[in-house]
């Protein structure tokens, strides 16, 4: 097994783990734990699927079937990530509204898709983490 394969998306989760992370404290003035996970800038999942679609475009071409797998992928989770996450999300706030001041409620996270910008920053920091691996990991 190629290694190079295992290393993109880890790096890449752990990447952009921390630069999202930053971001929404930067935004939010002050750490922000609670908004770790879904959602915020740059799209974690968008990242991963571009990451490795990109070392398999780099590394077996993008005639390779694998790499049509990927991109089908990718657009798999940016359309769940941009549309059906944000309904949830939508879902979430009418519930919280709904059932504002019952005792038993406990509050639903409401923040749970990704904006078109975010997904954006998503797919162009997974294409370059997809490049520097493919220049570390080069075969040869």
């Amino acid at each position: 097994m190629d290694i190079a394969y295992l290393v993109t998306p880890l790096l890449t989760w752990i990447t952009v783990g921390p630069i999202k992370f930053l971001i929404n404290s930067i935004r939010a003035r002050q750490w922000a734990f609670n908004l770790v996970g879904n959602g915020g800038f740059p799209s974690n999942h968008s990242a991963v699927v571009s990451s490795m679609a990109t070392l398999i475009a780099l590394r077996e071409g993008i005639g390779h079937p694998a790499f049509g797998v990927a991109v089908t992928l990718c657009f798999i989770v940016i359309i769940d990530a941009n549309s059906l996450r944000q309904h949830v999300g939508r879902q979430a706030a009418a519930i919280n509204r709904l059932a504002d001041g019952q005792p038993a409620h406990r509050w639903l996270r409401e923040r749970m898709g990704h904006t078109v910008i975010e997904i954006c920053g998503g797919l162009a920091t997974g294409i370059a983490i997809g490049h520097l691996v493919f220049a570390l990991f080069r075969q040869g």
